[in-house]
């Protein structure tokens, strides 16, 4: 009965997850299995943590170096930085599949592998819990996975999903402000706007993004932090390490003047399950509301 309750939970969600995304947005390049997906080489760290989830990851011929996790993944072969991909890495290789996040690129990179034949298919990226879940079948359709299969893989994520969407429907009268810094750049933070990744995790834990008046990643001045004035300050572990430490960060002028700042709330994240929206940034989610409800 278990398993039974659980996979009907999974393929609810999983329908859930697709009808709240535009069709138009995932149908044409998550549809159709590739042709041949035995040699995949990967672009983007969320899909080779989902390939892994799915118990893939022996179709991996290469990935790139934002792909991390699971620590076996830093054994493969390396393609270049998926912004930036090596044309020469990728034919000497040769896989059957080139698979890669929305920004993979540069276009003139992919334009010559398109011409040499080889197989590319690029993600769309939505920044929500129902975009995590629709990656994952997307993935799931490409490497040829059946219902069955994908639903087995599914039914590990409802649980967190349920107490996403509890997260989501609950109101409180105090929402927490927050901001997601990168790094503090020469001293400059650089802050996660609307139309982010960053935006779509402080959705998801149920914050408030205290600078959705601008779009994608810009630095912000002392006065539009102090204006501003986070709650919370969250941050990947490698920005926070490169700012000078936590006391760095907080003993910041942009910063220290903040609420944030002044009661000490610096949240230092692992970049990649923070910002990445592969299946453990759902966790992450999940576990960010906890801290910004339980915080005095």
């Amino acid at each position: 009965m278990r398993t039974l309750r659980t996979s009907c939970v999974a393929a609810l969600l999983l329908s859930w997850a697709i009808d709240a995304i535009a069709t138009d947005t995932y149908a044409p390049r998550c549809a159709e299995p590739a042709s041949d997906p035995s040699r995949i080489a990967v672009a983007g760290g969320s899909i080779t943590e989902v390939l892994y989830a799915l118990g893939a990851e022996h179709l991996l011929l290469a990935v790139d170096r934002t792909s991390n996790y699971p620590p076996a993944a830093l054994g493969l072969p390396q393609v270049g930085y998926v912004r930036n991909l090596s044309a020469e890495g990728i034919l000497s290789m040769g896989p059957s599949l080139i698979l890669g996040e929305d920004d993979m690129g540069p276009a003139e990179v992919l334009e010559q592998l398109s011409a040499s034949g080889f197989e590319i298919r690029r993600l769309p990226e939505v920044h929500t819990a129902e975009g995590i879940v629709a990656k994952v079948r997307c993935v799931s359709n490409i490497i040829g996975l059946s219902a069955d299969q994908q639903a087995s893989s599914l039914s590990r994520l409802d649980g967190v999903l349920q107490d996403l969407q509890t997260v989501a429907q609950r109101k409180t009268e105090q929402v927490p402000r927050v901001a997601i810094l990168l790094t503090l750049d020469d001293g400059v933070p650089t802050a996660g706007g609307a139309d982010t990744s960053a935006n779509g995790v402080i959705e998801m834990a149920g914050g408030h993004n205290v600078f959705t008046d601008f779009e994608g990643w810009k630095p912000v001045s002392l006065e539009a932090m102090a204006a501003a004035d986070p709650e919370f300050i969250i941050m990947p572990e490698r920005g926070v390490q490169n700012s000078g430490g936590r006391n760095g960060v907080l003993n910041h002028p942009a910063i220290k003047l903040t609420t944030a700042g002044q009661s000490g709330q610096l949240i230092a994240i692992d970049g990649m399950s923070l910002l990445g929206f592969g299946p453990r940034t759902l966790q992450v989610a999940l576990n960010l509301s906890e801290t910004l409800q339980q915080a005095p």
